[in-house]
Formats: C-alpha cells, structure tokens, sequence
C-alpha cells in the first residue's frame, strides 16, 4: 500500500467540522465534499443539484461551499428523503472501495510520481486554471487515481486565479479577477506534527519566500498547492500565488521558483520521496536544483553528481512549439532570482544561465525555461506524434552532434478521462452496450465493439437529448450575457429564440490566438451567411479567452460581433462569455462539429476534439496535434496539414477548403434523412469516430504509455 500522505487527517478534520453543520443524515454529504472523486462517480453531481439546483449552480458546483450556504430548509428536505441518502451512502461506499484497491503499475508505492503543474482543471470550483494545460493535468489526476497509480500532484493555489472575461457592447474583451477563499474549497491546510500549519521556507530573490499547503484530494490523488497568503510575507511576496500566469515577468518568474523549488521542499517536509518528478511543462524546471540540493544534504553527493541524481529522476513534458509559450528571461533576472538558493547549492548562477540557454557560450541569449528543463530530464517528450517531430527540430540546438531525428525527444499522445468528459445521456447508452467495469478499459479497441449493438435510433436519441441540452444552456446564457452588455432589446429578445435544437451546431471553443485562426470560419462573410440561413441551416457556438496582452487575439472577437449584425447572424452565431471548464463540458457533449483550425504545425495536441468525439461529434480540423494521428477518411473530415510559409495563400486556401467540406459533404450528410427521420450516413460516422478515436486518445492509454516509455523508477 501506498503510505497515506501528510494532510489525510486535516482533510477529514474539515469534513467532520462541515458534517457539525448539517443534519445528521446529511454527514455522509460533508465527506464526500472533501474528495472531488464525486465528481466523476455516476449520480455525483445529480446527487448535490437534486437539494438546491439553484444554489448548487450559483457555486460552481463548489459542495464545500453548497453545504455552508444552501438553506436549512433545503437540508432538512434531503434529510428526509430516503432516496437521497440511499444515493449518498452508495457513492460514499463506492469512494471508500476505491481508495481502499491496492496501488498498481510500475511505480513503486514508498516512491511516488511527483507531478508538478502551474495549473490544474479538476473542477470548475477548484479556480486554478485556465485552458488546456490544465484540463490535460487534471484528467492525468483522475486517470492516475483511477489506475491506483501512486501520484502525488503539485501545484500553486492562486487566490485570483486566471481572469474573468466580459465582453462589452463593442465586441472588445474585459478582463477581471475574482477572490477566492481557499477556506470554503474541498481543501485543508496540511499540519505539522504541532497541530499548526505546515510552512516551507524558498530562498528566492533578496527576501525569500514562506508558503503554506493546501491539500486537495482528486480520487486517490493528493493535490498540494502552496500558498504564498502569509503575514510573514510583504505584499510584493503574497501576491506570487495571487493571479495564475501574472502578467509582471518577475512575479512569474517567482511563480515558477516557488513552483520548481517549493514544491520539493514542501514534498521533502511531508517525507515523500519521489522516484519520479514529472514537469508538465517548463514552469517547474528549478525542481531539478531543488532536488539536487536534497541529495547533497541528504546523500552527500558532490554538485556535479547531484545534478545529474537529479536528472535520472525527471521528466519532462513539452506542450507547445509556439515560441510565446517558450518563457525566457534576461541573465541578470534569473541571478536576482536565484542567487540564494544557488549559493546554498553551491553553484554558481552562471552555470545555471549556461544550462537554460540553447547555446550556452553565447552571453547574448536569455535563459529558457524549456532548455532548462531538456537539460536536467533523463527523458522528454512532445504531446502528439507530429509535436515530437516539430520539438525535436525545435530544439535540436542543444544536442549539435545529432541529426534531427535522434535528437532524445519522444512523444506521448494526449488523452482525456473519459468518465469526466462523457454527457449523462451518452454515458447511459455506454453503460447499456459496452461491458461491465468499461471505463477502467478504454483504451482497449475491444472496449468499444458494443457500440455495434446500439441502434441508429438509440444513437440519434442520444445525440438530439445532448444538442436539445446546449441549446437551452446557450439561450439561457446569450441572454444574460447581452443584458450584462447593455444590448438593444431586440438583440436579449433575440437571444431567447437563438439556436434550435434540431439544426446542425458546429462548435469552435479554445484559447482566441491568431495562430487558431478563428477567422477563417467567417472569413468569406457572404458564404458564412449563406450556410446560416440557407435552406439546411447550420448554426456555431464560439467560445474562448484571448490573452490580456493579445490584442491581435482580442480583434478576432470583435470581427466576430460585427459579423452577428448582418441579417441572419444574430440567431444562429453566439459567443459565449467567460470560457471554463463547466461552458467547455457541455459544448463538446452537444455540439454536432467540432472545427479546430490551428496554422500547421502549431497545435501540439489538442484535446477538446477528443472530448467531443467521446459524445458522438465529429471532427472537422486541420491535420496537426492529434488529428493527424485520429483521422483515417471514415470518422470525420479533414485539411491539409502542411507547412506554408506563405500564411496568406495557407489561408485562403483552408478557409476555402472549410466552406467546401461544409457545404458539400457536412451539412448534406447531416441532413440527409431516411425515411425514419434519422441521418444513418452520419451515425456511421458517429461510430467509426468513436470506436476508433475513444480507445486511442482516452486518458487510460495515455497513463499506459507514460508507464512503458517514461515512469519506470530508477533510484
């Protein structure tokens, strides 16, 4: 068995205060609350809306703060309801069972995967992500729980978390910040053996840093997040776990100090010894001097050999070819930054600065996170098959005596947690033809043969009830969303009748980066208006963040707001403010297409189209990151993947290649109906993408390669 981790019993201290508050049947709820493995159980969710669907939606689905603030009325009804705490002990049981299975995989127990992120997308009450990195972490914590994998997870508990969006009556996006009280999260401050908060010391810049930690249980899962929100610390220093990705570079860059060198502190003082550190990403790259650090204190080793102990244990992730998400620093910053801690290392900062730079004697190249970090891993590896290749050449620099291909970087596919991701209709229909115990084998293509046996008619009622779903959120939302704006009246009344539930929605939902190229839907304004209102009407959702800073990004919204004025737009094209994890669930359950256009070959992965094929959409999306590993001429459409310099002509041409594929092949399929009323054609696609798709991009197959490729211990 896997030792309990420090924090178990502050978490189950914070379950019995929270049960104090409850009637006594209802206790069973306050322990449940304490472990986001609810969140993926069958009933989970259903179970805390059926006391107050109102309130459970106005937090976020936070149960911690539901049972605080849900009325004693409300309580008392569930407390006498049989039905109710007959589901809530089940699920409890079914929780208990789970933590109780011995670990498994190749990991051994009294040396766990550390896995350090700067954000993590467990649940939309847990506010510290912003997009696809952190979906991507949070459903490895929920597969790895799942596996019994021994994980334990590191993080930062940002108090603001990322930015809010608004966007204003002329299209232009707002950003603003939102407190959150760590105090009413499913979380606990870890304790010392004095009963007090557990404290970590980093030694980061002049004055160096103190942090608490957060526990946070995902399943099996430990998450500890630190926490920089201290008296002891000035108000420059508290703000580090303020805002995720602040925009300031050196409280960044403290970020990923306190992230890097913290998080192996606050491992080494809850005694958990790593076998493995896993860095999702280039954010916690200091790790590898932090655990250098631990093995000349602890071991005795000399710097040189204790860098190179450390190496043998760390892995690392790269997520994007992008240069922007590439983050470097002028030398001098990084000294200021590090200088404490190297000097207690006993290295000098110099030769850390050498080892963050693709060509370490030129003193005009700033130090990178990502060199860094490819220099302190035993293993690296890009998210796809096609970003394996793209890093490899990327960063084939800093391994000059190698061809591109041999340079040492691997690829493991992404995946995403199946039972997270599937919509209630579509999970029933699983459950009713796949085999019993199936979601803990996804990643078997035998796993998914059943869907065989499953009716054109069963399908297509599952695929209506999923759309009918998105429409009446979508109309709900458009028409708080223009009310914020202050829009005319006509354009909220409008808002009420947007979209019908038996039209053909086409999604597109990501970060709003020029390189997505959210323009190329709307591109030919006259043919969009044309596939809007002709006589097989289709409709698109749009959703997603441009970066504060990108203005370039936060254009490409405003043209699309001056497109929904022309006549025909402004019911069938809607926005959807504010993109989170809850928006992000029910677009990809219920929208029809998913189209996904980045500027090959930019897209490393991609996940949210994996999300949608699990509930029967279908892909329409460039060749690059995983549809280029996905598409096989069956299960969905595809455009050219190849490498233009030329971005005008790339553009028009796929914009053009878009409009064509939609017009003659998407939109007749759809509507093509038998005498039955259902579009038999598309449901055979239905089936070929997820009988080929759900086993190949589940998060079950993604663990099984990090264990085969990358996890085996070595210490």
């Amino acid at each position: 068995m896997m030792r309990s981790v420090q924090g178990d019993a502050d978490l189950r201290r914070a379950a019995e205060a929270l049960a104090w508050r409850l009637p006594e049947p209802l206790a069973v709820l306050a322990r449940l609350a304490y472990n986001y493995r609810w969140a993926w159980l069958p009933g989970g969710s259903e179970l805390f809306r059926s006391i107050d669907a109102r309130r459970w939606r106005m937090v976020a689905g936070n149960p911690v703060r539901f049972l605080q603030e849900a009325s004693s009325d409300a309580l008392a009804r569930a407390a006498d309801d049989p039905e109710l705490i007959a589901l809530a002990t089940s699920l409890e049981e079914q929780v208990r069972e789970d933590l109780a299975r011995d670990p498994a995989g190749p990991v051994d127990p009294e040396h766990p995967i550390a896995f350090f992120c700067a954000e993590y997308a467990v649940h939309q009450s847990l506010p510290v992500y912003s997009g696809g990195l952190g979906a991507l972490a949070g459903d490895i914590l929920k597969e790895a729980s799942d596996r019994a994998l021994p994980l334990v997870a590191v993080g930062l508990m940002y108090r603001r978390g990322y930015f809010r969006q608004r966007i204003d009556h002329s299209g232009w996006q707002q950003e603003y910040w939102i407190l959150t009280d760590p105090e009413r999260l499913p979380a606990a401050l870890v304790t010392g053996d004095d009963g007090r908060p557990l404290r970590i010391f980093v030694p980061c810049a002049e004055v160096g840093v103190q942090a608490q930690i957060w526990r946070v249980d995902v399943g099996r899962v430990p998450l500890l997040l630190l926490d920089t929100e201290l008296p002891e610390n000035d108000g420059v220093t508290r703000w580090i776990t303020s805002r995720l990705y602040d925009s300031d570079p050196d409280t960044r860059l403290a970020q990923y100090a306190l992230l890097g060198l913290g998080g192996v502190a606050a491992l080494e003082a809850m005694d958990i010894d790593p076998g493995v550190v896993h860095l999702n990403e280039g954010h916690a790259a200091f790790a590898s001097l932090a655990l250098a650090k631990r093995f000349t204190e602890r071991d005795g080793l000399g710097v040189d050999e204790a860098l190179e102990a450390a190496r043998s244990r760390t892995i690392f992730t790269s997520h994007t070819p992008v240069p922007a998400g590439n983050d470097t620093y002028p030398p001098d910053q990084l000294k200021h930054t590090l200088r404490q801690f190297a000097a207690g290392l006993g290295i000098d900062t110099d030769a850390v600065v050498r080892r963050g730079r693709t060509h370490p004697d030129d003193e005009g190249e700033p130090f990178g996170v990502t060199q860094f970090a490819l220099r302190n891993s035993r293993d690296a590896n890009g998210v796809s098959r096609r970003h394996g290749e793209v890093a490899r050449g990327m960063w084939n620099a800093l391994w000059p005596d190698r061809d591109q291909d041999d340079v040492p970087i691997t690829h493991v596919t992404n995946g995403v947690h199946v039972p997270s991701w599937l919509g209630e209709p579509m999970r029933r229909l699983l459950d009713r033809h796949l085999p019993e115990g199936w979601p803990l084998r996804t990643d078997d293509p035998g796993t998914w043969a059943g869907l065989d046996e499953a009716s054109d008619e069963e399908l297509w009622a599952v695929r209506s009830e999923q759309r009918d779903r998105l429409v009446h959120f979508v109309r709900e939302r458009s028409v708080l969303d223009r009310l914020s704006r202050g829009d005319a009246r006509d354009r909220v009344q409008a808002a009420e009748h947007a979209f019908d539930p038996d039209l053909l929605t086409i999604g597109f939902a990501r970060r709003v980066a020029t390189y997505k190229r959210l323009d190329l839907l709307f591109r030919d304004p006259e043919r969009a208006i044309g596939l809007l209102t002709g006589d097989r009407p289709v409709q698109f959702l749009v959703s997603g963040k441009a970066h504060p800073k990108d203005d370039e990004g936060k254009k490409l919204v405003q043209e699309l707001f001056a497109l929904k004025s022309r006549p025909g737009a402004l019911e069938r094209v809607v926005f959807l403010e504010d993109y989170d994890l809850g928006t992000a669930a029910r677009l990809v359950r219920g929208c029809d297409v998913w189209v996904n256009v980045p500027r090959p070959p930019l897209e490393a992965s991609g996940t949210s189209g994996m999300k949608n094929a699990l509930n029967g959409g279908l892909q329409l999306s460039v060749l690059d990151g995983w549809w280029a590993e996905g598409y096989d001429g069956s299960n969905g459409w595809a455009l050219d993947g190849s490498v233009d310099d030329d971005h005008g002509a790339q553009d028009h041409a796929h914009a053009h290649e878009l409009y064509r594929l939609l017009e003659e092949e998407v939109i007749p399929t759809f509507y093509d109906r038998g005498e039955d009323g259902i579009p038999h054609a598309w449901l055979q696609k239905v089936r070929a993408s997820m009988k080929t798709n759900g086993p190949q991009f589940s998060a079950s197959r993604m663990l099984r390669d990090y264990e085969q490729k990358l996890y085996g211990l070595r210490v």
